[in-house]
C-alpha cells in the first residue's frame, strides 16, 4: 500500500513490479517549531502510512515526504509561479538539499521502520530568462524546491550528489528495498 497520491512516487514503485494500491493520506503537514528538517520529513512519512492503516490493518503501508533545504530555510512547494520563480532564483549558483522520509509500516504489528535519506542538488548559475522559461514550460508549482528533476529541471543542474537518485523524485527505492527485505519481502522474489 502507498500512502499517497503522488502520481510520481507511484511511477517509482511500479519500477518494483509490486503489486500496490494507493490512498490518500489525512495528516496535518504543519512543521513544528524549531523541528530540523530530517525530523519533520520523517514524522510526516509516518503519519501518512498510519493515516491510511486503518483502511488497510493487513497491510505493509509506505509513507513517505519531501522537503528541499536552502541553507536552513525549508523551501516547500511554491504553488504559483512567482514563488517558483524566487525559489529558483535563490537557489541560482547553489546547493539545495533535500531531506526525503521513508516509512514502511506493518499495520498487522503497529511497527514502523523510519528512515530519512538526503540529497544534494548543486544548481548552475542561472539567469532570470532561463528561470523564466524553465517555469513557464514545466509548470513546477507542486514540487518541493520548485523544479522537477525527472524532467526538463535536469538542465538548471550542475551536478547532483546522494546514495540513490530516486530520493530526489520523492521515494528512494534503494532504501525502501532494504526495507521491504527487514519486513521479509524481498522485491526479486516477488
Amino acid at each position: 500500500m502507498l500512502a499517497s497520491t503522488s502520481p510520481f512516487r507511484r511511477e517509482l514503485l511500479d519500477r518494483l513490479g509490486l503489486r500496490f494500491q494507493t490512498a490518500a493520506p489525512d495528516c496535518d503537514e504543519t512543521r513544528l517549531t524549531d523541528e530540523p528538517p530530517q525530523a519533520l520529513v520523517q514524522r510526516l512519512a509516518e503519519a501518512k502510512a498510519r493515516a491510511v492503516a486503518a483502511q488497510f490493518p493487513d497491510a505493509l503501508i509506505i509513507g513517505s515526504d519531501q522537503v528541499a533545504c536552502l541553507d536552513q530555510q525549508v523551501l516547500g512547494k511554491p504553488g504559483t509561479r512567482e514563488r517558483a520563480l524566487e525559489q529558483l532564483r535563490q537557489a541560482s549558483g547553489r546547493r539545495v538539499t533535500f531531506e526525503t522520509g521513508l516509512c514502511l509500516f506493518d499495520a498487522r504489528k503497529a511497527q514502523a521502520q523510519v528512515c530519512c535519506e538526503s540529497y544534494q542538488v548543486h544548481f548552475r548559475q542561472l539567469s532570470e530568462a532561463e528561470i523564466a522559461a524553465y517555469v513557464d514550460r514545466e509548470q513546477p508549482f507542486g514540487c518541493a524546491g520548485s523544479f522537477k528533476s525527472e524532467g526538463l529541471g535536469i538542465a538548471l543542474f550542475e551536478r547532483l550528489e546522494g546514495a540513490d537518485p530516486t530520493s530526489l523524485i520523492g521515494l528512494p527505492l534503494i532504501r525502501l528495498c532494504e526495507l521491504l527485505r527487514a519486513a521479509g519481502i524481498d522485491p526479486l522474489q516477488a
